[in-house]
């Protein structure tokens, strides 16, 4: 059995979602919430804070890190190949995406 690290987030007032005012970021296999300078994912009922980017020139969540050299496995700031879409891999929302660097639920 594997044990998975999670970090819940602080306890919200309100359920994240489309209408809930916070943007939302697609982060490889997951959403992600950003406010406050959190990026909080739904886990099993509650809600946890997502990834911090590894790379030593940020600290901040890998779904909304934006450095131009980032080495961090987590984040995926690829340009999304596909005929489709001309946005960044982990913005892609492609169904039919066939882009190898693309890690989102489709």
């Amino acid at each position: 059995m594997t044990t998975t690290d999670h970090r819940t987030a602080e306890d919200h007032r309100h359920t994240h979602g489309p209408e809930c005012g916070h943007e939302a970021v697609i982060h490889e296999d997951h959403v992600d919430y950003l406010h406050d300078g959190h990026a909080h994912r739904e886990h099993s009922g509650h809600y946890d804070e997502c990834a911090d980017c590894q790379c030593s020139n940020c600290a901040d969540a890998c779904a909304n890190c934006a450095c131009a050299d980032c080495s961090c496995p987590s984040c995926n700031h690829n340009t999304c190949s596909c005929s489709n879409c001309a946005d960044t891999c982990a913005n892609c929302t492609c169904a039919d995406c066939s882009c190898a660097t693309c890690k989102h639920a489709a």
